[in-house]
């Protein structure tokens, strides 16, 4: 039988077992949190991102999480800086163009800080005359940085970055740096 785990990675946590690179200042890996052999992350989770990230010692299983051809949606919390109008909104709903193409069309919902959010540490940067707003996304792709590039894209930087939910998996539950063994079927 497949095992899945559900880690609620912190934010400045590299999404692998080793750190490659300077041996003078080590960055916070996998490792850190999860001694469990065998198990490796479907997909991955930028090192300033935080939240849901899958590992599984499955390899097909695997590749149906992260394989963007299988799109599988993936939930994100930004908080982005200024408040997106319509328009704004109505850009990441159709897809917009990065560098590397146009992205899918994704859902997209302003939302109230996301309840029991913990705090990051190290807190983002506020600033009193910009506001900023949290909204939700839900992608079915996974390219580098994609949805800090898509905010960016519409002129709202993303401040912070939370993976909430992929296909049927969440976070519920799981304080930064907890994880828990879950039914792998899809």
């Amino acid at each position: 039988m497949s095992r899945l785990i559900v880690f609620n990675k912190p934010f400045d946590v590299l999404s692998q077992f080793t750190d490659r690179g300077s041996a003078d200042s080590p960055r916070a890996t996998l490792s850190d949190y999860i001694d469990l052999p065998g198990v490796y992350p479907a997909g991955r989770l930028d090192r300033d991102s935080e939240g849901l990230l899958l590992l599984t010692d499955d390899g097909k299983l695997q590749a149906r999480i992260s394989h963007p051809k299988n799109k599988m949606p993936k939930v994100y919390w930004a908080q982005v800086e200024g408040t997106p109008d319509d328009a704004a909104l109505a850009a990441l709903r159709a897809g917009v163009t990065l560098k590397d193409g146009p992205t899918r069309p994704a859902k997209v919902v302003r939302i109230a800080e996301p309840p029991g959010l913990w705090p990051r540490v190290p807190p983002i940067r506020v600033r009193k005359s910009v506001p900023d707003t949290w909204i939700e996304l839900t992608i079915s792709e996974g390219r580098n940085r994609q949805v800090r590039r898509m905010t960016a894209a519409v002129g709202h930087p993303t401040l912070r970055l939370i993976r909430a939910r992929i296909g049927p998996w969440t976070l519920d539950g799981l304080a930064p740096g907890d994880w828990r063994a879950v039914d792998p079927t899809l």
